[in-house]
This record gives C-alpha cells, structure tokens and sequence, in this order.
C-alpha cells in the first residue's frame, strides 16, 4: 500500500492576496485545487488540512480533507518555518494515532496547476531510488549566468561569473528552478534534516505551464487567463 500523507498547508493570513486560500478560482476554493489533485492521485492514503483557521479546516473537509487539528499560531506567522509546520503535523499524527506515514507530500494551494499524475510521478522517482525526497522544478527562464546585480555604484554587475564569452540561451547549461508544486519528502528525513532537499533529492521536472504560482493579484490574473485559454481548446 502506498503511503503518502498529503499535507496542504493553508494559513488564513495571506498579505499578497487576502484571504486568497478561500478565494475562488474557477468557481472553486483555491485550496480545493490541491485537495482535488491528491484525490485523484493513487499514490496518497491520507489528505491533510494544516490550517490556523477553522473556516479553513471546515472548507478543506467539504471538499474531502481531514482537517483533525488547528495549527498553532506561531506556526501561523509570515515568518514561520514551513519544516516546523510539517514536523508539528508528523509529531501530532504519532502522539495522537500512531500514524508514522513514510513519505510526507507538502501541497502549497498556492500551485493549483499541479496534477495527480505530477503527484504520481513524483513518487515513482521516489519509490525507484528509495529518495529522502523528490522536488518539483520547472527549467528557468531567468538562466543564473544572465542574472544580473547592482553594485554600490548603481552599475550591472555579473550575479554569477562565467567563462562564456558570448551568452545566447541554446549554448548555457540547462538551469532548473524550485517551483513549489511539490514536496515529496521521506517522513525520517523531515524530521532527521529538516529541510525539503537534503543530499538524497531527486528532482521532478514540469512543464511551466503547470509551474505557475499565485504570490500577487498579478499571478492570479494570469492563472485565470491560463485556465481559461486551457478550456477554449
């Protein structure tokens, strides 16, 4: 039997959208996007709501979450960790039904595009090298070796230095980026590492299109415009 705990982690506070975990895209909740996905993925035993927020907890249930505890309110703040959110729900499964699940699955709301066969996906790299962990990574757009800063003087300056005289795209070595749609972490390395990329990561490369996440009311308008071109096809 697999045995994957999906965690979707949905505070209440939310300066860059308001209220935006609740707020309906497509007619539906935004953490209900996630929910869905693992639903439909063969590869998750349990959904779980990590929420401050009893509005939350009851929405997460109405669309098929367990929503067993609230999440404690120094968990809740900006600056919380997210490793600590996840190492309170481990420990709260273990001290309360002795649940030890193997792989932990960290679903932020804020990637609603994620689908059950990334899900899937993710945990047979896992599965088939025995990882600590598989991260979702889309190949950036933004290549570190075109990056630039500026320097005390207002001047560009290199972010990153590079032998390579003539910088077009096609030469550059492919460049990935974190994309924050999936987390698949072993539960022993959570707790042993406390980091979603130890040593032992494989990554789970995805399509940008499915990489896409809401942080600003300007991803959110996008969002809406990627959907609704999706469903003109």
């Amino acid at each position: 039997m697999n045995d994957v705990l999906a965690l979707v982690t949905a505070r209440g506070g939310s300066k860059g959208v308001p209220g935006k975990n609740t707020k309906l895209l497509d007619g539906k909740p935004l953490l209900a996007w996630s929910i869905d996905a693992a639903k439909h993925s063969s590869s998750v035993a349990r959904i779980v709501i990590s929420t401050d927020g009893s509005e939350i907890a009851e929405l997460g249930r109405q669309w098929g979450a367990e929503a067993p505890f609230i999440r404690p309110p120094e968990l809740a703040a900006d600056a919380s960790s997210h490793i600590d959110v996840l190492v309170h729900a481990i420990e709260w499964f273990e001290a309360n039904e002795g649940y030890r699940p193997e792989y932990v699955l960290t679903l932020q709301p804020t990637s609603p595009l994620r689908t059950a066969a990334d899900i899937d996906a993710a945990y047979a790299i896992a599965t088939a090298h025995g990882a600590d962990a598989v991260v979702g990574v889309e190949e950036t757009h933004h290549h570190p070796f075109l990056v630039r800063k500026i320097g005390p003087d207002g001047r560009l300056e290199e972010f990153m230095h590079t032998e390579i005289e003539y910088l077009r795209r096609q030469d550059l070595p492919a460049a990935y980026a974190v994309n924050g749609a999936i987390f698949l972490n072993r539960r022993e390395s959570l707790l042993r590492d406390r980091t979603f990329e130890p040593s032992d990561a494989y990554p789970y490369v995805m399509p940008p299109e499915r990489s896409l996440q809401i942080d600003t009311p300007w991803d959110w308008f996008l969002m809406e415009q990627v959907i609704d071109a999706h469903r003109g096809k």
